[in-house]
């Protein structure tokens, strides 16, 4: 610009700037294109990513040969994709009824009553102990009795019983027993309790038989 100023103020002859060629073709720069190279072939180490995570299963895995030859999944996939297990049918009605029923049936054994002979009912026993007259059997007094002294009143005109410790004249209660005289007679000259309380323990011994008291049952 200065020499062009220089010139025209001088009056020389100003020569054109030089043009600049367009660039051509061939003087274009060349890419070079560089294939990618495989990261599993022979001798190709150079570049390999190592934190490209492996095929699973492997390529030459005995798991890829037998699912390729048999056109079926895997064994772990088949695992994992295992089918539900079959349901439980419910019992037909003819096997059903072949079963015993799931109940417990309790036995209850229940006394034995038999026929009184008139006038000992229950109402006449309780006449009986209010008419004042001794069904102790001519004890005046409360007796310490042993087991051995029990033993000796084991006869039907001459029985006693030892219910809860205490000792009992059951000679006159005999005939009002609703069980029956031979059940009664089953605890005479022993201790009856545990059969008592096996047969009718809701029974107060000592209301039926308070008027025909005796003892009390003492060791040997």
């Amino acid at each position: 610009m200065t020499s062009y100023l220089r010139s025209w103020l001088l009056g020389a002859p100003v020569e054109p700037a030089p043009q600049t060629q367009p660039k051509r073709a061939e003087d274009a720069p060349e890419i070079e294109v560089i294939e990618p190279q495989d990261d599993h072939a022979e001798g190709s180490d150079d570049g390999y990513d190592t934190d490209r995570p492996p095929a699973f299963p492997a390529i030459n895995s005995i798991q890829r040969a037998s699912a390729s030859s048999k056109g079926q999944p895997s064994s772990t996939s088949r695992g994992l994709m295992a089918p539900p297990p079959p349901r439980l049918s419910a019992p037909s009605s003819s096997a059903s009824t072949n079963l015993a029923p799931l109940t417990t049936t309790k036995v209850v054994k229940k006394s034995r009553k038999v026929a009184l002979a008139p006038g000992h009912s229950t109402l006449d026993w309780a006449n009986l102990k209010s008419s004042g007259k001794d069904l102790r059997g001519g004890v005046t007094q409360l007796l310490r009795v042993t087991p051995s002294m029990l033993k000796e009143h084991n006869k039907k005109d001459d029985a006693w019983s030892a219910f809860g410790g205490k000792v009992y004249n059951i000679t006159p209660y005999i005939p009002f027993h609703p069980g029956g005289e031979k059940e009664l007679l089953r605890v005479a000259g022993r201790d009856g309790t545990k059969l008592f309380a096996l047969t009718h323990a809701w029974v107060s011994v000592d209301m039926m038989l308070d008027s025909c008291l005796v003892g009390l049952l003492v060791p040997e």
